[in-house]
């Protein structure tokens, strides 16, 4: 512990931080160094050296370490270090995998005589399941929506709407007057049957209102929310009460139930502290998530970064993240921001331009006065993009702004007084008006804000901004482009298609760039409430102007918590937003990781017949190709006001500088700039709205949970009882056989190719979170275990079970195998030559003892983290990757799982090496295996070519030799 200092290695350097207003707090002070070098170092290094100091064991993290940092300059991309950070924090996502390969660690270590109770995290974790979400009601109507119960199981009824409703529901709403703070009057319960898989006891979902915190009305939560909550339950409840049996048998783990925040906003709202305090002494508060958006908390001076489930759990079990130290990019903002220019503008451009400046891997801190004009939502809304200009982290060090959005957010003052004085005392706090302060970075980047223009991003890659002004024109170049990042290539002849259609009893047209999916999403980069205000008051302004939005279009808005809904209804925005479609369909993740409900059968058809380009327009972070809906094959990821204007316009192919978005009711044309809300206006509403109250009332709704929540039953014992008729959570197989040492390094003899890929493969095309598709391998599967397609629900939320995700690894449509010449989620098993699914075909050469290699292009696992596009081709039996690069997290997955990430050579691939994909290789690893060494790769056509390792340090050259983190965590625990 770190109370017991006499013989810590810097133990000379504890400080005491005394005041009248609190009692004194121990504190390590790098200044007591006395060293020059320590103020030239970046905030984020700053933060870097605290946590080594003060974690130095001479284990795993040494006094090297310390000196490294503080000789950055001349150490970085050179020196490793290990970094301990403050905190852990897990989506369920990627947090049910991590929870049960812990759950089956007990398991393995209990068979060796272990003690399972050993097995907890030692780095407090909070777990937050916001993913579960599906969109399947919408608009306040049931469209095509799958129902909560069989026949034989429950029946329904109708509601005075003619909506189908579950036997027992209340259709009256719920009244609360002059009422407590606290109250929540007028309770009426939803019964649902039978959940389909599990069929456990009936779920009771507490239908009541939300209480507004200025004056205690009710605010009224929509039917569609409460169904689509409703069946969030019913379809996870075996995950939700393996979640309920993780916080009882864990030590050190806090899990937050659904339908209370998303993860990101969770960790900036509530959980973040900027100075943590525990073993005695305060720190600056650090995280690592299993998401890669969680450098959004990096916009309030919090270093924080993702990293996959598996090093996650590693760290959660008391392992350092190994790093090497990394260039640190200054980024200078100069120059007055636009007033039209909302925070995604200011996003999206910061984005292009940090990716052209080519920053991959690197830590970028942001200066210069620029950064003053930026509030603390404006810049974790930029740091929440940092993977899509690949860096590591986006620092903004602590100032006056970050100080005075804490002020407005917390109610203890104390702790605010506490953290001023001690970021002070080490020099974490930032100050733009001395310049004595500016520190050394590895390179500086000057960025003009006056230059930044409103812009949408797409239609399939992130990076790929629009300028509004251009997007009609841009659109048609997309059409007339190859098919590729932007290209559709639709023939000049049918550009003109038009396809009639009913909808409701009328008639409409689709054409190309028609919009039939509209998100506005209030997560990561768009958590910034003037935003989401904005999109309000232009909804508002154009239901007064007589503008409408088409039935057709699938609108949805999915706050990312509770205070979304609170600012948005006590602005009085709220109606207005729903009389256009935006109905609160519940919080969660839901369109951006592809849970969006069908699109009506009618439109389907349409675009099917005129073979469209139909469009999708989100205010997400993510919209790769196909993601939001099979037959949607242009999407844009816009500002939630361009959202709603777009979905106005109902075309993503119009000028909205020179052409009008409708017409009102006397036939005068309405255009975007009769309706945009200035930015006086936002701010107006802003600054009256999203107060503390708000942030206090969204404490007291998480801590308190759900009534369904705490009523959940589950096990008690240290053990987790495995269910084996369970589709949702199974023992996975990671541990069998576990030995008490590791084996030597084994060379790869005679290995396959199991897909032969191209450039900028994801984890979307490796290991899909979306739907399963009725005609895959995962659902035959699940057919086998007697559920119907409505009961598959998706991969995301069947991540414990390692038999579906296995099955689901290579499942997506979009995936490019040069080894059958197609899309689709086939591949060639070469020794017979018959074209197969992929996890068909890897069991066969798993039956015939054939070990599996990949051969890829580009940029190998980009997108999300996402751990089983790892454990996923390892459990296929894929031994290695040898690709021209990789992304940083998924390479790290890879060697956590015991799979060899191998690059060609500079100016080397497959095609100049003339590689066809159908050779066998051996690749010779020796016994001694160190970092970044070159192998030599021989094929059954007699060529022989060389490849790096890419293992970045001996902790990663561990790993491997161990089999994988697990394994190498589960040895540790072993007697």
């Amino acid at each position: 512990s770190l109370l017991f200092c006499t013989e810590h290695p810097f133990g000379h350097l504890i400080d005491t931080l005394q005041s009248e207003q609190y009692e004194e707090r121990r504190y390590f002070n790098p200044q007591k160094l006395r060293d020059v070098r320590y103020e030239k170092l970046p905030f984020c290094m700053r933060v870097l050296l605290e946590s080594t100091i003060r974690k130095c064991d001479g284990f795993y993290i040494k006094t090297d370490d310390v000196s490294s940092i503080l000789d950055w300059q001349k150490q970085q991309n050179q020196a490793e270090v290990a970094f301990s950070p403050a905190r852990v924090l897990l989506q369920d996502f990627t947090g049910i995998p991590a929870m049960v390969d812990l759950a089956a660690m007990r398991d393995a270590l209990a068979k060796q005589g272990v003690d399972p109770n050993l097995v907890n995290p030692r780095c407090p974790t909070d777990l937050i399941v916001d993913h579960s979400l599906q969109i399947d009601y919408s608009k306040c109507a049931i469209q095509s929506p799958p129902s909560p119960m069989d026949e034989s199981h429950g029946a329904t009824t109708r509601s005075p709407a003619g909506r189908p409703s579950p036997r027992g529901s209340s259709s009256s709403g719920s009244h609360c007057s002059g009422q407590r703070p606290g109250h929540r009057g007028g309770c009426s319960k939803v019964s649902c049957s039978d959940a389909p898989s599990g069929r456990s006891a009936a779920v009771q979902i507490e239908n009541t209102p939300l209480l507004c915190p200025f004056h205690l009305q009710p605010v009224s939560e929509p039917e569609t929310m409460i169904r689509n909550q409703e069946m969030e339950l019913i379809r996870n409840k075996e995950r939700l009460q393996f979640f309920k049996w993780c916080s009882k048998a864990f030590k050190n783990i806090n899990v937050v139930p659904p339908d209370i925040n998303t993860v990101h906003q969770l960790n900036l709202e509530y959980l973040c502290q900027v100075v943590q305090e525990g073993e005695g002494f305060i720190y600056p508060d650090s995280v690592v998530g299993t998401d890669s958006h969680t450098t959004m908390i990096n916009g309030l001076g919090i270093l924080g970064w993702g990293v996959g489930g598996i090093e996650s759990e590693a760290v959660m079990l008391g392992q350092p993240v190994s790093l090497t130290l990394p260039q640190v990019v200054g980024c200078k903002l100069v120059g007055t921001i636009s007033p039209l220019a909302t925070s995604i503008d200011i996003v999206l451009g910061i984005t292009k331009h940090l990716r052209q400046a080519g920053i991959g891997g690197k830590f970028v801190e942001f200066f210069g006065p620029g950064v003053q004009q930026l509030s603390a939502p404006d810049r974790t809304t930029i740091a929440n993009m940092c993977p899509e200009y690949n860096a590591t982290v986006s620092f903004f060090p602590v100032d006056d702004i970050t100080l005075q959005h804490f002020k407005h957010t917390s109610t203890d003052h104390t702790k605010l007084v506490v953290l001023e004085d001690y970021l002070k005392a080490i020099k974490l706090f930032r100050s733009y008006s001395d310049q004595s302060e500016e520190p050394q970075y590895s390179e500086v980047i000057e960025m003009n804000l006056s230059s930044i223009v409103p812009h949408v991003s797409g239609p399939k890659r992130p990076q790929d901004r629009v300028a509004v002004t251009c997007m009609k024109e841009d659109f048609i170049n997309c059409l007339n482009e190859k098919v590729g990042f932007k290209g559709f290539h639709i023939s000049k002849e049918k550009q003109a298609t038009q396809v009639p259609f009913l909808h409701e009893g009328a008639e409409y047209n689709l054409a190309h760039g028609s919009v039939v999916i509209a998100a506005v999403i209030s997560c990561t980069n768009n958590c910034n409430p003037s935003v989401m205000l904005a999109a309000g008051l232009l909804a508002k302004k154009a239901i007064e102007a007589g503008l409408k939005v088409k039935p057709y279009i699938r609108t949805s808005l999915v706050p990312g918590s509770g205070i979304v809904t609170h600012y948005l209804n006590t602005s009085g925005v709220l109606p207005y937003l729903r009389k256009l479609g935006f109905e609160v369909v519940g919080y969660g993740c839901a369109t951006c990781v592809g849970n969006t409900a069908p699109l009506p059968e009618s439109v389907v058809d349409a675009i099917k017949q005129g073979d469209l380009v139909a469009c999708g327009v989100l205010s997400g972070n993510r919209h790769l190709e196909g993601r939001l809906c099979d037959c949607v094959r242009a999407n844009y990821l816009a500002s939630p006001p361009l959202v709603v204007a777009y979905a106005i316009a109902g075309t993503v192919s119009i000028n909205l500088e020179t052409e009008p978005l409708g017409v009102n009711s006397e036939g005068k044309d309405v255009y975007l700039r009769d309706i945009w809300p200035s930015k006086e206006e936002v701010n107006h509403t802003e600054e009256n709205i999203v107060i503390a109250s708000m942030f206090k009332e969204l404490r007291s709704r998480m801590e308190k949970g759900s009534s369904f929540w705490n009523s959940l039953e589950s096990a008690e014992s240290a053990l987790f009882p495995w269910d084996p008729k369970s589709t949702y959570i199974r023992c996975p197989s990671f541990f069998n056989k576990l030995s008490k040492e590791a084996c030597t390094p084994q060379s790869i003899e005679g290995a396959y190719p199991l897909l032969f890929l191209g450039d900028k493969v994801t984890t979307d095309h490796i290991s899909p979170a979306g739907s399963i598709a009725r005609v895959s391998a995962a659902a035959k599967y699940l057919q086998s275990k007697r559920l119907t397609p409505r009961e598959f629900n998706s991969y995301g939320a069947r991540r414990g079970n390692d038999a579906v995700m296995t099955r689901g690894t290579f499942a997506s449509i979009k995936l490019q195998n040069r080894l059958i010449g197609k899309t689709g989620p086939r591949t060639l098993h070469i020794p017979s030559g018959q074209t197969l699914d992929v996890f068909e075909a890897a069991e066969r050469y798993q039956r015939d003892g054939v070990p599996l290699i990949i051969l890829a292009g580009k940029e190998y696992g980009s997108g999300s983290s996402r751990d089983w596009a790892a454990k996923g081709p390892y459990l296929m039996g894929v031994r290695a990757v040898i690709a021209e690069s990789f992304e940083k997290i998924h390479r790290n997955h890879l060697v956590g799982m015991g799979i060899a990430p191998l690059q060609f050579l500079s100016g080397q691939n497959a095609d100049s090496l003339e590689l066809c994909g159908k050779e066998r290789f051996t690749i010779n690893i020796p016994q001694e295996l160190i970092p970044r060494q070159q192998l030599v790769v021989q094929t059954s056509t007699g060529k022989s070519f060389s490849v790096m390792a890419l293992f970045e340090n001996d902790m990663d050259v561990a790993f491997f030799r161990h089999g994988g983190i697990l394994k190498y965590v589960a040895r540790s625990l072993l007697p």
